[in-house]
């Protein structure tokens, strides 16, 4: 392997030798150290020079976290990368120290799959099968290909896949694709086909916005919980989900060693979480959070311990008498709670148990825990939404929330994932897009497809009445969307294949993914220690924080940022001046500093100090945020953003949805949140033949798929599907035994781990392996997605990823 690579003549200059231009301010060994200055807070002491140069960077990928790392730099090799040691480490000024998966970074950079030069398919997608072309080929081939789908199919047959494998950064994010150069570049071309919703929270930011307006779908802070008596989590697990300098479970920690709560976790696996911080694990059926939480409401209820004065003040649709107009009787909250409604079935511990797989008793002791516990954090993470009825189950887990008054106070919550310290940061300006229409994220596929049959009113089309074109050109920038992440591979791979459908697929990555064999141009991008960036935090506790990412080493073999590849397309498609204002991507980190110091105006005065420093910490300072808080104080001065400026327990937008949306069949919307039974839930009769839920989590090994191709972690973290020991005895699968996994859509073969941490009937496999299906079709590197449903949420048209029935038999 190449130390160094010869430069592509356009590439960005912002390299090894720029950063020690903009580190010799500071001044020889003291600069390439990076002290990590606490910004307003007293700077760590200086170590001793060291012989390899160190230079701060950062861990980008989708794990929540932001992670400061330092890499050791010799002869232009990266020979070791350790995360932040600077502070005294103090709570509230804490080390933002990276997990395995960022300190094995080195592996990533030096990968022997790393992509080396441009590429053009040969064979059939997803063959893998490419040559090698040049640059000039490629931009030109791609230039011809774009001009192509607008002049024959319009801006809206272009579309940005969703891709998460580079988020935090300003000028080389993939995510949110309308955030990138990539939508930059389509906008001075005249737009795009756009998405909204992720495949993390698709369900929850909608329910929650019906429910609480725009803003609602976070909670209370992590660290407010040091007012909390009781806290019941319902499928959140930041201790594998959030592992890295986020410092959720940090936040967590402090807060119960504060306040002494009881801690309640509800799951269907006893996560690492539950390991480290609960009193008690309640499994349960996945999809079945909306029962247990109607039994709940109806304990608390009948019981006189719901908070009557604030349902009735802040809330609308919680009895008959708090109802809009013009809606008919029994849709009421409490009228579905006691079984006045339609169903005309009261929702009691015993209704509830049945289906949730949870003790009757145990149901009823949990109400009066909740109901006497004062104040009481009730929170949710993603994976419940991540469900075919998903936003009735954010809806009901927010309802016992409200139902019990801890809405807007110290202590309590919205019933949501609890939020995150927000620091405002500058962003990459990426000029407006004329196409106004835009799909849910989930739905590209579809879109493929039938394009111009999905409508507003089916397929939840916004910006237009329906589309006017198919997808026939797709960007795919560090994703892994295209195959590996989405629903259904074998379906997916098959409307790939056809290529009288989407004509044109674009890929830039570090590595051939199983997204990338799909490619008809394969171009190799540089890894983010190969140029230098601006990274702010994101969904990180209370600590706010930005990392000035140096470049550590020169881009190895061909290999260029995004912002130059666009750039060069820019210039054949005649908008180079738009797209860049005259200014390389070095220039451009210059100016968007400029713009952040506006922001933030205690950040160094120049951009050489603040990449000399490495990391600018702002502590989290005050009290903790608590959504919501004013409304409560004065809800007429202070109403929230939902049509009737209250809480909506009853949502008229979601009842109306449900009479004129043109659903599947199954398929309804509620106006209040209700338990539904769905396809390939815990009561559907196909368990007959497939017995097992499958539901899949999160790998320490990866961040969704990106790190899946280190050795170092993969012996660290084996890939296996959890089944319970009832589970196993029945099928002769011993742990370690090889097992295949699988339903009308697929089949896996993977390794087993035989274990009471997941409740019978149940099995979880982590997501994000990479798909590798052999010539009959059998994956053998262990992707759920083989196994998950394109089928959509009726509501958000999200990802109900959680929603399978499988069979498992030992190989």
């Amino acid at each position: 392997m190449k130390k160094k690579s010869k430069r592509t003549p356009s590439a960005g200059k912002s390299g090894r030798r720029s950063f020690m231009k903009w580190s010799s301010a500071l001044g020889g060994a003291t600069a390439l150290c990076g002290t990590g200055v606490f910004y307003g807070l007293k700077a760590a002491e200086r170590r001793k020079p060291e012989a390899d140069d160190i230079i701060w960077t950062s861990c980008n990928v989708n794990c929540s976290s932001r992670c400061a790392l330092r890499a050791h730099v010799k002869d232009g090799v990266i020979t070791r990368i350790e995360t932040d040691n600077a502070g005294d480490d103090a709570y509230g000024g804490h080390q933002i120290r990276a997990c395995l998966r960022g300190r094995s970074m080195r592996h990533l950079v030096y990968a022997p799959d790393r992509l080396k030069y441009p590429m053009k398919r040969v064979g059939k997608r997803g063959e893998g099968k490419f040559e090698r072309i040049t640059w000039h080929e490629a931009i030109n081939e791609i230039a011809a290909r774009l001009r192509k789908a607008i002049r024959e199919h319009g801006n809206e047959s272009v579309y940005i896949n969703y891709a998460t494998g580079q988020v935090g950064s300003t000028l080389s994010k993939s995510w949110p694709p309308s955030g990138t150069v990539i939508a930059r570049l389509m906008n001075c071309l005249g737009g795009f086909l756009d998405q909204y919703g992720t495949y993390s929270s698709a369900m929850i930011r909608e329910a929650m916005m019906r429910t609480y307006g725009d803003g609602g779908i976070g909670s209370n802070g992590v660290n407010d919980m040091a007012y909390s008596k009781l806290a019941v989590f319902f499928g959140w697990n930041p201790g594998e989900t959030a592992a890295g300098g986020s410092a959720f479970m940090h936040d967590l920690l402090t807060a119960r060693a504060k306040s002494g709560l009881r801690i309640i976790i509800i799951d269907p696996c006893f996560t690492d979480t539950a390991v480290s911080v609960a009193d008690e694990w309640i499994p349960i059926r996945p999809g079945t959070d909306a029962a247990l939480c109607s039994a709940l409401a109806y304990e608390i209820v009948t019981n006189n311990l719901a908070d009557e004065d604030f349902m009735h003040r802040f809330t609308v649709g919680y009895d008959e008498a708090g109802m809009p107009r013009g809606v008919p009787g029994g849709n009421s909250y409490k009228s579905y709670i006691l079984g006045h409604g339609r169903d005309r079935t009261p929702k009691t511990p015993k209704w509830a148990a049945e289906i949730c797989g949870i003790p009757e008793h145990r149901i009823t002791r949990l109400a009066h825990e909740i109901g006497t516990a004062k104040p009481c954090c009730i929170a949710q993470g993603w994976g419940p939404q991540r469900q075919a009825n998903g936003e009735q189950s954010c809806r009901s887990i927010a309802a016992i929330a409200c139902l019990t008054g801890n809405v807007g106070i110290h202590g309590g919550g919205t019933g949501a994932l609890p939020d995150c310290s927000h620091m405002p940061f500058v962003r990459f300006p990426t000029l407006s897009n004329p196409v106004k229409a835009s799909i849910p994220m989930f739905l590209w596929t579809d879109a493929i497809v039938r394009g111009p049959e999905m409508t507003a009113k089916r397929d939840g089309i916004r910006g237009a009445d329906q589309l006017k074109s198919p997808i026939k050109f797709l960007w795919n920038y560090a994703g892994n969307c295209i195959v590996n992440q989405h629903s259904d591979c074998n379906k997916t791979q098959a409307i790939l294949q056809d290529e009288t459908r989407c004509e044109t697929i674009v890929v830039m990555d570090n590595f051939m993914t199983s997204s990338a064999r799909y490619a008809d141009i394969l171009l190799p991008c540089v890894s983010n220690l190969e140029e230098a960036d601006l990274v702010c935090h994101d969904n990180t506790a209370a600590q706010q924080y930005a990392i000035f990412a140096g470049k550590v080493v020169d881009p190895m073999w061909e290999c260029r940022s995004v912002y130059d590849i666009c750039s060069d397309i820019a210039k054949r498609m005649g908008v180079w001046e738009q797209y860049s204002e005259g200014r390389t991507r070095d220039e451009w980190i210059h100016y968007l500093y400029a713009q952040a110091r506006i922001i933030l105006p205690d950040l160094p005065p120049t951009v050489e100090e603040a990449f000399g420093m490495g990391i600018y910490r702002r502590p989290a300072q005050g009290e903790p945020f608590v959504p919501f808080e004013s409304f409560r104080k004065d809800p007429e001065k202070n109403p929230l953003k939902t049509p009737s400026g209250k809480i909506e327990i009853f949502s008229r937008y979601m009842w109306e949805c449900g009479r004129e949306w043109e659903l599947a069949a199954g398929d309804r919307i509620p106006g209040v949140p209700e338990f539904l039974d769905t396809w390939e839930g815990a009561r559907d009769p196909l368990r007959a033949e497939f017995p097992i839920q499958l539901i899949g989590h999160h790998s320490k090994q990866r961040t969704h798929s990106t790190y899946g191709n280190v050795d170092w972690l993969k012996r660290v973290a084996a890939h296996e599907l959890w089944l319970n020991t009832e589970d196993a005895e029945a099928r002769g699968i011993r742990h370690g035994d090889r097992a295949k996994v699988f339903n009308g859509r697929g089949e896996v073969e993977v390794r087993v781990k035989v274990t009471p941490r997941i409740m019978p009937g149940v099995a979880t496999l982590p997501e994000g392996a990479w798909y590798t299906p052999d010539p009959d079709g059998t994956d053998h590197g262990g992707c759920i997605n083989v196994l998950t449903s394109q089928r959509p949420s009726p509501f958000a048209k999200g990802n109900p990823q959680h929603t399978n029935l499988v069979q498992v038999v030992k190989v």
